[in-house]
């Protein structure tokens, strides 16, 4: 009789590893891989301090003044961080900041939340509570009555929720609410010298994994199996693990896969798609190689994609419009008989996205994006070939503008045979 300690569900499981050791075997190996070779390698880093919190504040505070507005209103996320240091979760409950062109931030808490919230608060602030029964928007047009900024456009972050200037404009009548992206862009856009720090710290780690994960790479091993090597590794090395997108085969012809399973098997393209976060601060790199020997369409399809990648680099020029990057791609690969556009097979997405604290952030090298490329300014690099029904190319390296153009954080690899270089 069947053991009791047992559904028919386990029973099947196991009947199926029974006749499939090696799909468990680098199951097994993917969830305990050795990692003693590996080494801490954010020992040392720098992290945002208190001066650079004030210079974004100053400047902040400039843009305001220039573009005419009283206060830029912030809630949880990004922007939240990167001005005064808080990380904190979205809810129904407000958690808000409120930038005023002059003097100090003043950050509007929920009551019981404020002990909580001030052990990340890094900024010096006024802080203002409001309790369950109260409204947080009518704590915010106090502030701004107190400070004499009531009269002037209050500018919201481009990623707050509606009901919030919805009940402002109920709290203060008649204010004029405006965007906030000539303030926050301005600041967040620039990167500086520390932020770009470490972001190639970021990058270096995401490389460094690869390195280590690529020759543990089996046949028979599914996108996770690969992605919790690479995940594990990340982790030893000091980086967060962000995302790990690993696509097989055909599944590697959609840009973010699909929802079936595939495995490892010679001569099949593996796409890895992997970052992780260092204080922070975002990587974003993708290569694509063949377990065994790469087929000759296979071959110049990869050779296509990398020139795709040069070419976005020399079109990456100081002053010229962000979209023309974009352009300079889609001319490239409508030559090889790709598109027109977006269409397929060929790249249906963007050449590149911004990156700094978000993985996606302003502005994307898209086309009819005007926004003029600057230094300071970071994005990523990938303009990948997609052939629905067969297979995909993706190679994605991350660059920052500088006074004398385009830096690369990773440099691209040379031939599908040697992925990491």
């Amino acid at each position: 009789m069947p053991d009791p300690r047992f559904s028919p569900a386990r029973r099947a499981v196991l009947a199926a590893a029974a006749v499939a050791p090696l799909v468990v075997s680098a199951a097994a190996r993917a969830a305990e891989p050795d990692l003693s070779a590996l080494k801490d390698m954010t020992s040392g880093v720098t992290p945002i301090g208190p001066d650079e919190r004030a210079r974004r504040l100053a400047k902040a505070q400039t843009l305001m003044k220039a573009n005419g507005i009283g206060a830029v209103l912030i809630e949880p996320g990004s922007s939240l961080i990167y001005f005064t240091g808080i990380r904190w979760g979205r809810s129904e409950r407000a958690m808000l900041a409120v930038l005023p062109a002059e003097g100090e931030p003043c950050i509007v808490s929920p009551f019981f939340e404020e002990p909580r919230m001030r052990e990340t608060l890094a900024i010096p602030a006024e802080v203002r509570v409001w309790q369950e029964d109260e409204d947080p928007l009518k704590v915010v047009a106090g502030f701004l009555r107190d400070r004499k900024l009531a009269a002037r456009p209050v500018a919201i972050e481009e990623t707050v929720r509606f009901f919030i200037p919805d009940m402002l404009a109920r709290a203060l009548p008649g204010a004029k609410i405006v965007s906030g992206n000539p303030v926050v862009r301005g600041c967040r856009m620039i990167k500086t010298p520390t932020e770009l720090a470490l972001m190639q710290l970021a990058t270096d780690i995401t490389i460094a994994a690869y390195r280590w994960t690529y020759p543990r790479i089996e046949k028979g091993m599914t996108g996770r199996d690969i992605g919790a090597l690479m995940n594990a590794a990340t982790g030893k090395l000091g980086g967060d693990p962000e995302f790990s997108l690993i696509l097989i085969g055909e599944a590697a012809a959609y840009p973010h896969g699909t929802q079936a399973v595939h495995r490892v098997a010679d001569g099949e393209i593996v796409l890895m798609d992997c970052g992780c976060t260092v204080q922070g601060y975002q990587s974003d790199v993708s290569r694509t190689f063949v377990l065994g020997s790469a087929s000759k369409e296979q071959r110049m399809v990869w050779d296509q994609a990398h020139q795709g990648q040069q070419t976005a680099l020399a079109a990456a020029k100081l002053g010229v419009p962000a979209g023309s990057v974009d352009d300079a791609v889609r001319k490239l690969y409508e030559g090889f008989g790709y598109g027109p556009g977006y269409k397929l097979p060929g790249c249906s997405h963007r050449t590149g996205h911004g990156i700094g604290l978000d993985g996606h952030e302003p502005v994307n090298l898209v086309r009819g994006e005007t926004t003029r490329l600057a230094p300071g300014m970071c994005f990523s690099n990938e303009p990948g070939i997609y052939i629905p029904g067969k297979f995909g190319v993706r190679l994605e390296d991350c660059f920052h503008m500088t006074d004398t153009g385009p830096k690369w954080f990773s440099t691209p690899p040379p031939s599908i045979d040697q992925p990491f270089g």
